[in-house]
């Protein structure tokens, strides 16, 4: 996985960088196995298809095509040389926006601290109490570390997704997110995504949905922007 990081790269997109035409480049492998996932083969760590040094010239040749590039996967904060990488992409001028789980805020801070983000999309997978279920991992106590970080900072924009199956969140899990994030100070736009499966390949066995989450009866906080659409 390390010779070849990047199992993908998206050459164009208007839709996954605010205010950006961009590039989309996917890390192969991720520390979670959430059910839902439509990229199974990437979360697995699945074979890459390119090097650093392959991406690098695909941007290079790009510099004055695009605006942004988006750092997605997997989890991109598990490459080791994620920094590095990300500052070489600033260096040849373009925005970068990281695609997170949000499991590795010391990597976070770091790429904060050097100036190297120009916007977040932090997965807010579950509330502590369904964290397990959704993601079969125990790392909400770093999540949320990366969350607070993300909330005391003013330079970088971001936001917050869920995605919602009903059989693993409900109204009340979704209301315990909302308060979470106003109590935190959150500002900003969160989305609570359904999902939503065309018979694509997901990583978990997952039937459809017998009934989607009653939006109406949500809790909405004044202080920041609830939005729903589809996953």
């Amino acid at each position: 996985m390390l010779k070849l990081p990047i199992y993908a790269l998206t050459p164009f997109t208007l839709l996954d960088f605010p205010h950006r035409t961009a590039c989309i480049v996917w890390f192969s492998g991720c520390n979670m196995r959430c059910g839902y996932c439509h990229n199974p083969d990437i979360v697995k760590g699945g074979k890459g298809k390119y090097t650093i040094e392959d991406t690098l010239t695909f941007l290079e040749k790009r510099k004055e095509l695009l605006d942004g590039v988006v750092l997605s996967g997997g989890e991109a904060t598990l490459y080791k040389d994620i920094v590095p990488f990300t500052q070489t992409v600033k260096d040849l001028g373009f925005a970068v926006k990281l695609d997170t789980n949000g499991t590795r805020p010391d990597i976070i801070r770091a790429l904060l601290d050097k100036k190297l983000l120009d916007y977040v999309a932090l997965d807010y997978k579950a509330p502590r109490s369904a964290f397990r279920k959704v993601t079969e991992t125990d790392l909400f106590p770093p999540f949320d570390k990366t969350l607070t970080l993300l909330t005391q900072q003013d330079d970088v924009p971001f936001e917050v997704r869920t995605t919602v199956h009903s059989s693993m969140l409900g109204t009340d899990e979704i209301d315990d997110i909302t308060a979470d994030l106003a109590q935190k100070g959150y500002r900003g736009a969160y989305y609570v995504q359904n999902y939503i499966n065309n018979g694509d390949r997901v990583l978990g066995d997952l039937t459809a949905q017998k009934e989607q989450l009653d939006t109406e009866s949500l809790d909405r906080p004044c202080d920041f922007t609830l939005a729903f659409r589809n996953f």
